[in-house]
């Protein structure tokens, strides 16, 4: 858990509570706040079982999971081919729209064109190819403060990646479905109380309303399974994902857009995959063990969990 994304924190979170549920389920546990030496940290501790509770990179992006396929250690969760396409979002596009998963056209821009012209008419989105966690992430409108063309002195991503993802925006609903276990699991609606569902709204208590089952038509929830069922099994994800979606309830199911696959979805108080489970009965603890017994599934063991 931990180590240095812009993410450190929400893994932080994560890592805790994981740790806690798995040591209620009578596992024992090393907590690992990963850092430059965690080749060497693994290799003392010799767990049965790595659980990975980082997001962001490197731990999402698919360079632990190489480490740890090195060092022959089992780990829950996705393995490297799969980080390394989910993670970024163009990779991600190209492994699923050509089977059929709707997703948003985009391209990759320059940041330093951005302050001579827009890419796209606006509104539109510009993203960091592989952040999680809305990090990076910028809404351009008409009514915006960025100027047209972006001012080179205005706050945003443009001043801290070198290239973006600009999508069209899309209007609509913010939805979310997780998958476990060759299930998924239900549809989240979110609605931030004020602006989007930004990294601000997704981690602080009251600032989103998290509606499930989602009220919508029951061929949208349906629409929202299959799809990120298929996107899960087309990715190669292991353990859990979480796919979400953005709906323009004025066009029905072709209005439904998947924005991308998160392979390492938070685990804390106020994330969504714990929210989902727990309505239907599965417990934290019971989240969590499922994600080790289908790590373990092939090669049972009896041991320790770093």
């Amino acid at each position: 858990m931990g180590g240095w994304s812009a993410e450190r924190e929400v893994s932080l979170s994560s890592g805790a509570g994981i740790a806690e549920a798995l040591e209620q389920r009578g596992h024992r546990v090393t907590r690992i706040d990963m850092d430059r030496t965690v080749a060497a940290t693994l290799a003392s501790a010799k767990p049965d079982l790595v659980f990975n509770a980082l997001h962001g990179t490197p731990g999402e992006d698919g360079s632990i999971q190489g480490l740890m396929d090195i060092m022959g250690l089992r780990y829950t969760h996705s393995g490297l081919a799969t980080s390394v396409i989910a993670i970024d979002k163009v990779l991600t596009k190209q492994a699923l729209v050509p089977h059929g998963i709707p997703m948003p056209g985009g391209r990759i821009v320059l940041s330093e064109d951005l302050y001579a012209a827009d890419p796209l008419p606006r509104p539109f989105v510009l993203k960091p190819v592989n952040e999680g966690s809305s990090v990076g992430v910028a809404i351009v409108t008409d009514e915006g403060n960025y100027g047209n063309p972006i001012g080179r002195d205005v706050v945003g991503p443009w001043q801290e990646f070198d290239e973006l993802l600009v999508e069209p925006y899309i209007r609509g609903r913010e939805l979310t479905t997780a998958v476990l276990g060759g299930n998924a699991l239900g549809v989240t609606e979110l609605r931030p109380k004020s602006g989007w569902y930004d990294y601000q709204s997704k981690y602080t208590d009251g600032l989103t309303d998290h509606i499930f089952p989602a009220p919508v038509p029951d061929e949208i929830t349906e629409a929202c399974k299959a799809l990120a069922l298929r996107a899960h099994q087309l990715l190669g994800c292991k353990g859990c994902s979480r796919a979400d979606f953005r709906w323009d309830d004025e066009r029905g199911v072709d209005g439904l857009f998947l924005l991308e696959v998160n392979t390492q979805p938070g685990m804390t108080p106020l994330s969504l995959v714990p929210e989902q489970a727990r309505h239907l009965g599965i417990s934290y603890p019971d989240l969590v063990q499922a994600i080790v017994d289908e790590a373990l599934k092939d090669h049972p063991l009896v041991g320790e969990v770093a």
